[in-house]
């Protein structure tokens, strides 16, 4: 529900029309294709012998930037010169993802406010070019509105990847005030979403300093312990420093029976069945396993031939992003594709929690990525984690150490927990504001931005 000091139009009239169902009285419902030409790209990343060098523009520029300016890092790729001439960036154009894996992740927006020369719109995006100059950013505020979110992901099609047809983006039902109106709409939600905006930076420059510091408590106590007044030690080992004098300094491999990695290739996946982890399933604050793959049971069988995970190994990343640890606590079976170690750690030795702690440390952190080769596919070899030093504390200490951290962890992850329901309730608001404003809920004609009046000290 708006707040109340945003007061409606007078008069509206009824539409029909699915998640719109009225506008202002004054107000017009035009298809899309009547306001501005919509173009998708055929621009690809390959570059090719005999075209020009540009720099292009990509999906995840847009899905991740309000606004596309010349400040973007774009990578360089080739085009034909009829691919620069309708492709290049121009002031107004509104750039938004057109297929994506996630049906929700359909028509993302990002606005263009000038001419970018060299640079034009890659594949998997599509332009909108307002037919009247200077209501390029009402329409990518209409991109952002619940009801635009709402149309685009019950018309994007396919099944494992979704996408939206020129046609589905051109008869989109557009709500049209006047031009003056529209412009002032624009200028009241980049006031009001730049205030939202600076508060969700606020919430996330937070989790930044609150991951740094669980980061730092965790690599302390791996390599310090938790007696302040126990005698330390060199340990003659750059990235450990000075360790409690009764600790040991040892390597990965003498606190694993094994370490293997899951199968070489990708199997076919099902709907239904096993879980297969991969490298992007595994966090330092837990797991990540919304978007896991299934493989067949005969598939599950066949590669417990190679490694059987359990509860009580140790999985580490070691493709893609290498050396994040996970002690395995998952009460069902599973397996793991070739990115993913699986250590089978020594219980006489070692306590599988204290290892993944010991791992998500800096000092071996470290060590983790100056193992790890690849100029396009990262690749951290089992030899070079088999390598790995860290200190080892005795048992009954390991013990105490991960559960003294698996409380400190609580803590962080609960702060961090909240300042991500605050984004969360921001980025509702947010929507739910601009939503309101271009379907004509709330009326902000004569809206105008705060003026802020410097008082001076006068000196007597």
């Amino acid at each position: 529900m708006m707040n109340r000091k945003y007061r409606p139009y007078e008069e509206y009239k009824d539409l029909g029309v699915e998640w719109l169902n009225r506008i202002p009285k004054h107000w017009n419902l035009k298809k899309l294709k009547f306001q501005a030409s919509v173009f998708p790209s055929n621009v690809d990343k390959k570059s090719k012998e005999g075209e020009i060098p540009v720099r292009l523009c990509n999906y995840t520029d847009v899905y991740y930037s309000e606004r596309i300016t010349s400040s973007i890092e774009f990578m360089s790729a080739t085009a034909t010169p009829e691919q620069i001439e309708k492709f290049s960036l121009k002031a107004g154009d509104t750039l938004i993802t057109k297929d994506s894996e996630d049906p929700n992740d359909i028509a993302i927006p990002s606005y263009v406010p000038e001419d970018i020369e060299g640079v034009i719109c890659g594949y998997h995006l599509a332009i909108v070019r307002p037919h009247i100059e200077g209501n390029g950013r009402y329409i990518k505020r209409v991109f952002e509105s619940d009801y635009a979110k709402a149309y685009f992901s019950t018309r994007a099609n396919g099944l494992t990847r979704y996408g939206l047809g020129t046609y589905a983006l051109s008869n989109v039902f557009y709500p049209s005030p006047p031009v003056d109106e529209a412009q002032s709409i624009t200028n009241f939600l980049d006031h009001e979403t730049a205030k939202i905006d600076t508060l969700i930076e606020k919430q996330q420059q937070l989790i930044k300093l609150l991951k740094e510091k669980r980061q730092a408590v965790i690599s302390h106590t791996v390599t310090k312990g938790l007696n302040r007044d126990v005698p330390m030690r060199n340990s003659g080992v750059e990235w450990l420093g000075e360790m409690p004098e009764h600790w040991k300094v040892s390597r990965i491999k003498n606190a694993a029976s094994k370490i293997v990695d899951g199968p070489h290739f990708s199997p076919s996946y099902v709907d239904d069945g096993y879980m297969f982890i991969s490298a992007r399933n595994i966090k330092v604050d837990g797991w990540s396993l919304s978007d896991a793959k299934f493989i067949c049971e005969r598939d599950f069988l066949e590669f417990n031939k190679r490694i059987r995970p359990e509860k009580g190994d140790v999985l580490l990343t070691k493709g893609g992003t290498t050396g994040i640890a996970r002690a395995v606590d998952l009460d069902f079976p599973f397996q793991v594709w070739v990115h993913v170690a699986v250590l089978k750690t020594i219980r006489t030795k070692v306590t599988p929690f204290f290892v993944a702690y010991a791992l998500n440390g800096t000092a071996c952190y470290e060590q983790s990525q100056l193992s790890t080769y690849g100029a396009t596919n990262n690749d951290l070899g089992l030899s070079r984690i088999a390598n790995i030093v860290f200190a080892m504390p005795p048992l009954e200490e390991q013990k105490e150490i991960h559960e003294y951290l698996d409380d400190e962890c609580k803590k962080f992850d609960a702060l961090i927990a909240k300042c991500l329901e605050s984004i969360n309730l921001m980025q509702e608001r947010r929507t739910a504001l601009i939503s309101a404003a271009v379907t004509g809920k709330i009326d902000v004609r004569d809206w105008q931005a705060p003026s802020h009046t410097t008082h001076k000290k006068i000196a007597a």
